[in-house]
């Protein structure tokens, strides 16, 4: 994929269209921002060599999205001062993910430094819920939407009216809020409340990464994966079932997938949210170490 140019701002493709493990960027032409760090390396050195980047730009704090920070060492690095903590430690890291199976726990400690980079690092500045950053080419508004993580942001160009959404991607997969700190109800609050800014294009972290004019189906369609998971779950919870039944029935991921460390982790994070969320409803209950459906 090719960068795409809506005056000052550009889209930086991440390799394989933006697919985990990658993400797409956000590079501000003149002010030299570049919002988030996992596309492409080989690009990244392009940018360096001209027209240079002068300082990065924090979505949140994932390992999709940090990747390549190792290239822009000495650069100012901006972020939600929430999300601070994990990306002080590894440790810690995975304590926000909610990672807690020692084999899991052991995969991630392997991969982040070496598929990631990963390593402990500390924000030059923080944003400011609200903030206005005149950035010479245009202004951006740091917008706090909390849900896929504590701090989430996106950012709201205002001149060229381009929002980058980030991770709120409206892909078919539909949101992730299996963090520890993630929430359903935030990222349904979130992606409505950015769907209201007066924008033309909306820029996001994977696959296409670009949808111009109105994007209220593709909303529509990307939360109702929401509901589709729950109804899946709430069928499949008609007998009593334990969490290893629930992590084994797939129904975020639709199959067996490897390595089990990321998408047994991931099912049952996802899976976990939704039990939450039905259990405060009153539409489950826990029964002897499994979860059972109320008629």
């Amino acid at each position: 994929m090719n960068d795409r140019q809506f005056g000052p701002v550009r889209l930086v493709p991440g390799a394989n269209r933006g697919r985990y493990p990658y993400s797409n960027s956000v590079y501000v032409e003149g002010a030299g921002v570049l919002v988030d760090a996992g596309a492409d390396r080989a690009r990244y050195r392009e940018l360096i060599a001209g027209p240079g980047v002068k300082e990065v730009w924090l979505s949140h704090w994932h390992e999709d999205h940090l990747t390549c920070l190792d290239l822009f060492e000495g650069l100012p690095l901006r972020q939600m001062a929430v999300e601070a903590a994990p990306l002080g430690d590894l440790e810690t890291f995975l304590d926000w993910y909610g990672i807690a199976q020692p084999e899991h726990r052991d995969y991630w400690r392997r991969v982040l430094p070496t598929d990631f980079h990963f390593r402990s690092r500390r924000a030059t500045r923080y944003f400011t819920p609200g903030e206005i950053v005149d950035l010479g080419s245009c202004t951006a508004e740091v917008i706090h939407a909390p849900g896929h993580t504590p701090g989430f942001t996106a950012f709201w160009f205002r001149e060229p009216q381009v929002c980058f959404l980030g991770d709120y991607d409206l892909t078919r997969f539909g949101p992730w809020y299996g963090d520890r700190d993630g929430s359903i109800e935030g990222t349904i609050a979130s992606v409505r409340r950015l769907q209201q800014l007066p924008a033309k294009v909306w820029l996001t972290s994977h696959e296409d990464g670009c949808f111009e004019g109105d994007i209220a189906a593709a909303c529509d369609a990307y939360l109702a994966v929401i509901d589709e998971r729950e109804a899946k779950l709430l069928e499949f919870l008609s007998v009593p079932r334990t969490m290893a039944e629930i992590v084994a029935a797939c129904i975020v991921y639709r199959k067996p997938r490897e390595p089990k460390a990321f998408f047994e982790w991931g099912e049952g994070a996802i899976m976990g949210k939704h039990l939450e969320r039905l259990m405060k409803s009153g539409a489950v209950v826990p029964e002897g170490g499994r979860y059972r459906r109320l008629a």
